[in-house]
């Protein structure tokens, strides 16, 4: 399709399974991620069209990646705002203010700084899909998930406000919801890993669906299980 389309968290987990799943559909991939040495080898190992090292919870850093990426391709068809991270899993007795700030500003400040940078290009071009990732904790409550499920449900409904402002412009916003999946989460969060039959590639399957939608249709939001993970009641 030859869609220029940004993902950040794109050297792991389903960052990359999603930028392996839009180069494999002739889209010209920008890799984006915190750390200079996995940018360059995603984007070598992969064949990816470019990379470009972000910490999105800098927002100047997004302001100067924007003008980067429009100086190189003169526009934006997919943001996938992927990036993030448990930073911390337990009991909120257990965690300081920095903790919080940190956890919130990965897993939201994040998505809400880069679909402000972008957004007018998605209005000026009257296109664009953003794809922000969520979490079923957005929906559903365990203990000691807490302040990430804050974070995430945040995500969820801030995306929702996205598509009531973008839409207008024949632009659109959609949020992708995965369950339990085995992505190295577990182990960046300090938390044991899970083995359930959800994968990085379903996930990035599903970014991929609700990207290649008719320019007049929008997915609202997707939430994707394994099957083996058990909800009941859901």
């Amino acid at each position: 399709m030859n869609r220029i389309v940004v993902i950040t968290g794109a050297t792991s987990g389903y960052g990359l399974a999603t930028a392996r799943k839009f180069a494999a559909a002739g889209d010209t991939v920008i890799a984006v991620s915190r750390n200079a040495e996995k940018v360059a080898a995603a984007v070598r190992e992969n064949g990816f069209a470019d990379g470009y090292v972000l910490d999105v919870t800098d927002y100047a850093g997004w302001v100067a990646f924007k003008e980067w990426v429009l100086s190189r391709y003169g526009r934006v068809d997919v943001l996938v705002n992927n990036a993030g991270g448990g930073v911390r899993i337990s009991a909120i007795e257990t965690f300081d203010g920095e903790t919080v700030d940190q956890t919130i500003a990965l897993n939201l400040n994040s998505v809400i700084y880069g679909c402000s940078v972008f957004a007018d290009v998605f209005k000026k071009q009257k296109s664009g899909t953003v794809v922000n990732i969520s979490s079923v904790c957005a929906r559903h409550c365990w203990s000691s998930w807490s302040v990430y499920a804050a974070a995430k449900a945040g995500v969820l409904n801030f995306t929702k406000s996205l598509y009531v402002e973008l839409r207008p412009y024949g632009a659109r916003a959609t949020c992708v919801i995965p369950a339990a999946a085995s992505t190295g989460f577990q182990k960046s969060a300090g938390i044991g890993e899970v083995s359930q039959s959800l994968s990085t590639e379903d996930i990035a399957s599903a970014v991929l669906f609700a990207a290649d939608m008719p320019a007049g249709a929008v997915v609202e939001d997707m939430t994707v299980w394994g099957l083996s993970q058990e909800m009941d009641p859901i």
